[in-house]
Parts: structure tokens; C-alpha cells; sequence
């Protein structure tokens, strides 16, 4: 299996397995990842910006990710709690893995390569969030020891579930 950076000609495999993502949770009754977010302009913006990362099998994207280090706005405000680290934080967002490599652990594995990244960067941290009814995104995050810390709002002001694992 490999982790990389995605390029621009991985945007159409990353949106088909975001657009699944969207199924998903929409058919669980999960109001996260609606409303066109994320859509092909966020994805093309995050290889743009080097912060899209996948994971390849055989040359197949099975999962991906976005990891970004430096100052994240959503999370200037916590509610109902405090973050752990004031220090560099890096920030997991739109992770989802292919439907037909759901259950196989590559979210564990996506976060455990975030940890490498964060130590690479120097970050004392990585913060994830996720929506209150987001189950299987909970004890995934809870499975790698990442520790809820309060309530962040989303641009859009939706509630989201906040956690920060100390690297």
C-alpha cells in the first residue's frame, strides 16, 4: 500500500469516492458532507495547496485525505471544552475510503501517517472533527487515541465533534 500526495489527474477517483462518502451518510441520516462540500473545486484546491494525501493499492486509490498544518480558523473557537496543545497543530479533514475497502482499517492507517507528517513538520499535534452522528468516524478517531475536546462550528455553523491527539 502507498501513501502520496494526490495530483490534479486524481481529482475525478478522489470525488468518486467522496461522492460514495456523500451516499452514505446521507442514507444514515448524517447531514455531514451534504450541500456540495466537499466538491471538485475544494479537492482541486487541496492539491493545489499539497494538502491532499491517498492511499494507493495496485495503482487503485482506496482512500483519501486532506492534512493540513498551520492555523485552522474553524478551530479558533471551542465550545464545551478546551483543545489539549496550544502548539503547531495539523488538521485531518475529508477523509473517506472507497466503498469497496470499507472495514480493511485505511483510516487508521490515514491516521497514522498523519502522525509521521506531524513529526516531519514539527507539530505537536493533529485535530480531527466529525458530526455528532458520524458513529463509525467516532470510534475510529477514539480507536487511535485521539481525545474529544469540545464542540467546534463548522463555516456553515454545523456542530462538529472535536478531538487532538498529542504527537
Amino acid at each position: 500500500m502507498e501513501f502520496k500526495k494526490a495530483e490534479f489527474q486524481d481529482a475525478a477517483a478522489i470525488m468518486k469516492i467522496i461522492k460514495a462518502a456523500q451516499r452514505y451518510l446521507k442514507n444514515k441520516g448524517i447531514d455531514q458532507w451534504q450541500k456540495n462540500y466537499p466538491n471538485l473545486e475544494t479537492i482541486k484546491n487541496d492539491i493545489e495547496n499539497s494538502y491532499s494525501y491517498l492511499l494507493k493499492k495496485d495503482k487503485i486509490i482506496i482512500a483519501t485525505a486532506a492534512i493540513i498544518f498551520g492555523e485552522d480558523p474553524t478551530y479558533n473557537y471551542i465550545e464545551a471544552g478546551d483543545w489539549i496543545c496550544e502548539g503547531k497543530y495539523g488538521v485531518i479533514h475529508r477523509a473517506a475510503v472507497a466503498e469497496d475497502y470499507k472495514g480493511q482499517g485505511l483510516i487508521s492507517k490515514i491516521f497514522k501517517e498523519s502522525f509521521k507528517l506531524a513529526k516531519a513538520e514539527a507539530a505537536d499535534s493533529i485535530r480531527i472533527d466529525t458530526h455528532p452522528k458520524n458513529f463509525p468516524m467516532q470510534r475510529a478517531i477514539e480507536k487511535e487515541d485521539f481525545k474529544y475536546c469540545g464542540i467546534i462550528y463548522t463555516a456553515d455553523q454545523s456542530k462538529r465533534l472535536a478531538y487532538e491527539k498529542i504527537i
